[in-house]
């Protein structure tokens, strides 16, 4: 007989030891989704930042930044089709290769359970964010019928948030492999759900990974052109 719970890491498998002492024999033990040693793999961001997508100046060359931007933001910022739809992009950690593999396991592997090891980092930024819908970017439906679930939405249900699904997706073509000008230039990739009042509400957009911010502006220039009043992003990784 175990006198606290064998949790066992979510991402590596090995078993949680829990700290032993007078506090945690009299209070409820929490329960533990990762090992320190995987917790501590991940790289939070932190410090100076672009205003817009959360992009660390610390490991950018300075040629790269235009004040408080980065430069591709103050490029996108440029363009008057694009400018003030993504108010700001917030991500939890940087997209390293530890970081890499598991979202790779959890998005492509379909190992569903790993929605949990983010759950408490995005009820943290969502009770700070508050606000009135949460849209997962959807995918295309034959990405959904090809992984079984939509991972940005399973991030949301893990954390205890309801779901609008305010967006569907009508071009499945992947954008991360294209040019700046040909995403730029895309079609738009969404149509919003007509029958749901956006005006004057805060609305955060959810995926798990923020790379060229060309799918997240696609929707929020959608969304804010639907009335809603703000738009921010929440992602894993940057």
């Amino acid at each position: 007989m175990h006198l606290f719970p064998q949790d066992r890491c979510l991402i590596c498998h090995e078993i949680i030891h829990p700290a032993i002492g007078w506090g945690a024999l009299f209070s409820q033990e929490k329960e533990h989704f990762i090992c320190p040693k995987c917790d501590g793999r991940f790289e939070k961001i932190d410090g100076e930042a672009c205003r817009i997508c959360n992009r660390p100046f610390h490991s950018l060359d300075g040629k790269f930044r235009d004040g408080n931007l980065c430069h591709d933001c103050y490029r996108w910022e440029e363009e008057p089709e694009w400018q003030g739809f993504l108010d700001k992009n917030n991500s939890l950690f940087l997209y390293n290769d530890f970081l890499k593999e598991v979202i790779a396991k959890f998005k492509f592997r379909g190992d569903y359970v790993l929605a949990k090891v983010f759950a408490p980092f995005f009820k943290d930024e969502l009770a700070r964010i508050a606000p009135d819908f949460l849209v997962p970017i959807p995918l295309s439906r034959e990405r959904l019928v090809e992984r079984g679930f939509n991972q940005a939405a399973a991030l949301l249900i893990a954390s205890g948030y309801p779901t609008t699904e305010l967006l569907t997706r009508i071009h499945s073509e992947k954008q991360s492999k294209k040019s700046r000008s040909e995403r730029i230039h895309l079609p738009q990739v969404f149509k919003v759900e007509p029958n749901i009042s956006l005006e004057g509400k805060k609305v955060v957009l959810v995926d798990d990974i923020y790379t060229t911010g060309s799918t997240l502006r696609h929707a929020a220039k959608l969304l804010k052109e639907a009335g809603a009043a703000s738009i921010q992003s929440l992602t894993i990784a940057r």
